[in-house]
């Protein structure tokens, strides 16, 4: 018998009262009885194309005007949908409610990756603060705008390692090391979700491109992964699975295929990895139109594609409705199992059942969409102090920085005056009439004592590069003066001038997705205005924005100082001044390896060792003709302010057995006169194993805060869960032998100690 729509809404009105009478209803945890009892209830009620329906996810233009998307609403053909506004998620989460035969709730998704109106640094740059605390309170806050926006679910955190910076979405992860990235993605994790998913105030998260997306070849979008699985589980995998146990409610898969063999059809990544060896309860979603382009990708037609990605164990449709074009068929020619359906939508009306959407569907989304200029202060100071704590001080000659306030300053360059290309290449609804720009940062921290004589100097890019990005729909402003014309005035306002502030760097838009370089320096336009500034005489500050490492080997032989910035989000000019005269004492450290030109990559600090070192007397070693092995800035390098000293590493004991622990210390001095923040970071290495190691690999770090003159003891507990790796037969295991211990202010300076460690007392 069918029953109303209004019949049936009763009966789970009913139903979720007693459930919520019970105490059970939000926030339920895995296995929860409630939650089982509800959904088990829910389902038997569904038709396939309504089970179906929940596996589709709508992610295009303005869902609320289409007609077609309220008709697939009222017939259960959407589980869920990308939305923009709270009085869009209203209108369609009614529409579900409703008009929907049996009232299924729909599940709203947006792009929150670092800040929903309050813009925080781009997560790259997030991760150079070393602080996974700030960046869960980033996440935090995202979270509480976008709930109040009517989102419950984020497309984020990324994860992917990345070690070849010509990637363009290198800036929307954590850079280049496991140990780091997996804190990161932990935090992230925790910060939009909470402890309780039922909160109207957090958002589900989505970690992200499941898997291995950051090592595509060539450093192109979408391209061809290939490695073996020792790389995979020691160095890619880890921030996934970190995400994993921090309680991701979901994670979406990558694009790329994988030793070739497509994510999205990757039973082995999916299904064995994610869930049977991480044990994952959430649920998986692909990325954008991901199933049909599995044809694309030599997968077979769209039917086939279909069934290769439900039988991995895809269980949503990110837009490409080929789930609900195709599995119907499918099922009725026998060739998926109502089983697997089945499987995959409960999985997403859990989710659903723990966001509380079935108690209060409109979570979010009853208020104004009305969006102002002003964002809460204690957003805003959150944004700006967390910006400080992402920059880095790459060079600082003669102590040019921090600058005096008062005197003549000229800043120069497109970005100097630019709001619009701070807010970064994933923007959300970050508005632009809210960015302090850093011509505004200056004026609010150096006041009327301080005389900015401004130029613009040269257009953002010109050429080749401008017409692409035009073509993209990417709207510069262009300055139609001559290049030498711009240049001219650039160089007259210099010669004014104390001091050269130059602000360059890339646009939001030659970052992020589909934004691959091969010439990762300065565009043209802005690499000869520099030029020009060097010339005059002047001492020369360079303030860089841009969303990867870039080749800077010309900067750095010619610029007094460089300040790397990245994009920095809403508060970015006001925190670049802080840094500029002082008011704060700069503390990141990268978190990606600088290389001096794109022939060194992939280049990281982490890379097996080799054996056969760059020895500049000897051609039959492991080095190019033409310039050396190093980069230009190692991971973990960034100047500050002031300077620190290490003592030699301590170590309490230098013969360890079995399951012990060994505590190494040094001793870190602030040697300068102002107050300063140091990263203190620890490296292991095994010298002889059954397999080659890496040179180091990063397993700790602390932040102190050090007063002029003061020193404090930092020291690392370690224990044999920080010597395991996955071996050749990927068993997760430690191996006797010695032990080299590495403390230190980056990867490439630090002080050593060696211990043996053995598993037995009767070991070698």
């Amino acid at each position: 018998m069918k029953l109303s729509t209004a019949t049936t809404r009763i009966l789970f009105i009913g139903l979720i009262g007693a459930l919520a009478a019970e105490g059970q209803f939000a926030g339920a945890p895995a296995n929860d009885p409630s939650e089982n009892a509800f959904v088990g209830h829910l389902m038997r009620r569904m038709t396939l194309e309504e089970k179906i329906g929940q596996m589709n996810f709508f992610n295009g233009g303005r869902p609320e005007t289409s007609t077609n998307v309220a008709a697939e609403i009222r017939h259960g053909q959407l589980g869920g949908l990308y939305v923009f506004t709270p009085e869009a998620a209203r209108k369609l989460q009614s529409l579900a409610v409703n008009e929907g035969r049996l009232g299924i709730p729909l599940l709203f998704g947006f792009d929150v990756i670092h800040g929903e109106k309050t813009i925080f640094p781009i997560p790259l740059a997030l991760s150079c603060t070393w602080n996974p605390a700030a960046i869960e309170r980033s996440a935090r806050i995202a979270a509480a705008e976008a709930s109040a926006d009517g989102v419950n679910w984020t497309f984020s955190p990324m994860v992917d390692i990345c070690r070849d910076p010509r990637w363009g979405r290198i800036a929307e992860g954590a850079g280049e090391d496991p140990y780091l990235g997996a804190q990161v993605a932990r935090a992230m994790v925790r910060g939009y979700q909470g402890d309780d998913l039922g909160r109207s105030n957090v958002l589900m998260a989505c970690v992200k491109h499941y898997a291995m997306y950051g090592a595509v070849e060539a450093g192109r979008e979408y391209n061809t992964a290939d490695m073996s699985r020792y790389r995979m589980y020691n160095f890619y995998l880890p921030p996934y699975r970190a995400a994993v146990e921090a309680g991701v409610g979901s994670v979406m898969t990558s694009f790329n295929d994988i030793n070739s063999l497509p994510a999205t059809a990757n039973r082995w990544l999916v299904t064995d990895v994610l869930r049977d060896q991480w044990g994952f309860k959430g649920f998986t979603v692909t990325d954008d139109k991901a199933i049909s382009e599995l044809k694309g990708r030599g997968m077979g037609d769209l039917p086939a594609d279909a069934q290769l990605a439900l039988k991995a164990g895809v269980d949503m449709d990110l837009h490409s409705e080929t789930y609900v074009k195709y599995l119907p068929q499918l099922v009725a020619d026998r060739k998926i199992p109502v089983s697997l359906i089945a499987q995959a939508c409960r999985r997403i009306l859990e989710a659903k059942y723990q966001l509380g959407l079935f108690a209060n569907p409109y979570r979010g989304c009853l208020q104004s969409g009305e969006r102002g200029v002003a964002l809460p202060v204690e957003n805003r100071k959150a944004a700006r102090e967390l910006a400080e704590q992402s920059f880095v001080l790459l060079k600082n000659d003669r102590q040019i920085l921090p600058l005096k306030k008062s005197g003549t300053i000229a800043l120069i360059g497109p970005l100097a005056d630019n709001q619009y290309e701070l807010l970064g290449c994933s923007r959300a609804r970050g508005n632009a009439q809210a960015v302090v720009s850093v011509s505004a940062g200056i004026s609010n921290v150096a006041g009327s004592a301080v005389t900015v004589c401004a130029a613009k100097g040269a257009n953002l890019a010109d050429g080749a590069l401008l017409a692409t990005l035009q073509s993209f729909g990417e709207a510069l402003p262009v300055d139609r003066r001559s290049p030498e014309e711009m240049v001219a005035e650039a160089v007259a306002a210099a010669n004014r001038a104390d001091v050269v502030v130059a602000v360059l760097g890339e646009t939001s838009g030659m970052s992020g997705e589909a934004a691959s370089r091969t010439h990762l320096g300065l565009p043209d336009c802005q690499e000869n205005l520099l030029q020009a500034l060097a010339a005059t005489g002047k001492p020369l500050v360079l303030v860089l924005m841009n969303g990867r490492p870039m080749t800077l080997t010309w900067e750095a032989g010619h610029c007094d100082a460089i300040l790397e910035t990245w994009f920095g989000g809403t508060e970015a000019g006001n925190a670049i001044a802080d840094v500029l005269f002082g008011d704060d004492n700069p503390s990141g450290k990268l978190t990606t390896t600088f290389p001096r030109d794109v022939g060194q990559i992939p280049i990281y600090y982490n890379h097996p060792d080799i054996g056969a070192a760059d020895n500049p007397r000897d051609k039959f070693t492991s080095r190019y003709l033409d310039m050396p092995n190093s980069p230009l800035y190692p991971f973990g390098f960034g100047l500050s302010y002031t300077t620190f000293s290490y003592s030699p590493v301590t170590l309490s004991q230098t013969q360890l057995t079995g399951n012990a622990t060994l505590l190494a210390s040094v001793t870190v001095t602030n040697t300068g006169s102002r107050v300063g923040e140091e990263t203190v970071q620890l490296y292991l290495s095994q010298p002889v194993a059954s397999l080659t190691r890496s040179v180091e690999d990063l397993k700790g770090f602390q932040k102190v805060l050090l007063q002029p003159g003061e020193s404090r003891e930092v020291s690392f507990r370690i224990t044999p869960e920080d010597l395991k790796f996955y071996n050749a037969d990927l068993k997760y295991d430690w191996e006797p032998g010695k032990f080299i211990i590495r403390i230190g202010g980056s990867s490439s300076q630090l002080q050593s100690a060696s211990v043996q460690w053995n598993k037995t007392v009767n070991s070698p």
